[in-house]
């Protein structure tokens, strides 16, 4: 190599950086816009859904696509954090905004726990056995019908059973701006986004993110060099849970209303879905990937059972014909342009 040639490896950092920033500064101007022109509450709360998609699926992301840790929990830790949400408020009478980050940290020490089960294994096993103990809080929930106090005639089980919390409090955005309270919770949403992927973006671009990415691509050279595989797998596990939590809370709190269906399989496969169609291992991939499969959603609302099938035959066409991802392939098309 010679002197020469030095410089002209060192803009390809910050040509990533800009095109980030640049990206992301785009994204946020049309949020922050979407209220104002959009009169439609209901299209307004399905971009409320699909940031919350989109950020589940960004810390599912940088748990597999950036660590390489195949977690199939991800969906129970939201639903813990926003079980946590609910319980803290509905049992201790705590204020909403006091209860969502107490949850988070309530799904931070159950994925730490999760870790510490499964961690140790590797591949398909970590799979397997993350999936199993999500199905086992699942059944846990649906099947508790002990009481654990009577409000007015009727009896409350300690997790709310199969039919979960409602009424629990919420942002107070119904009090404040009344009829358009959805702007008010759009706006708050939008921030815990906001939030969830400026820090994801940071943890990738940190000495930490490339610990992670080199036990995602090179686990025995990484350990050779002195990264502690178990030790930095479980913070990236705890620090994804935090964000999910996080997400979990403020999904109960917009709805007023948690339950067991958060648990279900469809919804997991939905969530891992987007981070795929939109390109796992790629920053801007879990948000393509919610718009587009959102929007797909949408247009075959109508189609009645022919709904699911649709979907499936979008995410198994992106699978086969661009195996990075939408994001990937625009990404590959972009670094070959002259």
């Amino acid at each position: 190599m010679t002197d020469a040639s030095l410089p002209a490896a060192a803009p390809a950092p910050r040509r990533g950086i800009a095109t980030d920033l640049a990206v992301g500064a785009l994204l946020l101007a049309l949020a922050i816009a979407a209220p104002f022109l959009i009169d439609s509450r209901y299209v307004l709360g399905q971009i409320v859904l699909a940031l919350f998609w989109a950020s589940v699926a960004a810390q599912w992301n940088l748990l597999f696509g950036y660590a390489g840790v195949f977690s199939l929990a991800q969906m129970a830790i939201f639903a813990v954090g926003g079980y946590a949400t609910a319980m803290l408020a509905q049992y201790l009478e705590l204020s909403i905004w006091a209860a969502i980050p107490l949850g988070a940290l309530i799904a931070v020490v159950f994925s730490v726990i999760v870790g510490l089960a499964c961690l140790r294994l590797q591949g398909v096993y970590v799979a397997l056995l993350t999936l199993a103990i999500a199905q086992v809080l699942y059944l846990l929930i649906v099947t508790d019908t002990a009481c654990f106090r009577m409000e007015g005639t009727s009896c409350r089980q300690f997790t709310g059973g199969a039919t979960g919390f409602a009424r629990f409090g919420d942002f107070g955005m119904r009090q404040l701006l009344r009829g358009d309270w959805m702007m008010g919770n759009y706006a708050i949403v939008l921030c815990g986004f906001v939030l969830t992927m400026v820090m994801s973006w940071v943890i990738i671009r940190s000495p930490m993110g490339l610990a992670f990415k080199a036990l995602r691509d090179n686990p025995a050279y990484a350990v050779a060099r002195g990264v502690n595989r178990f030790h930095t797998q479980l913070l990236v596990f705890a620090l994804s849970a935090f964000f999910t939590g996080l997400t979990g809370g403020l999904y109960a709190a917009h709805f007023q209303a948690i339950g067991p269906g958060l648990f279900s399989l469809s919804q997991l496969l939905f969530v891992i879905a987007i981070a795929v169609v939109g390109g796992v291992g790629t920053f801007w991939g879990p948000v393509v990937g919610a718009i587009v499969l959102m929007l797909a959603d949408e247009f075959m609302r109508e189609a009645g059972e022919f709904r699911t099938l649709g979907l499936g035959l979008i995410i198994a066409a992106v699978t086969v014909l661009l195996p990075r991802g939408l994001v990937g392939k625009a990404a590959d098309l972009f670094r070959r342009r002259p």
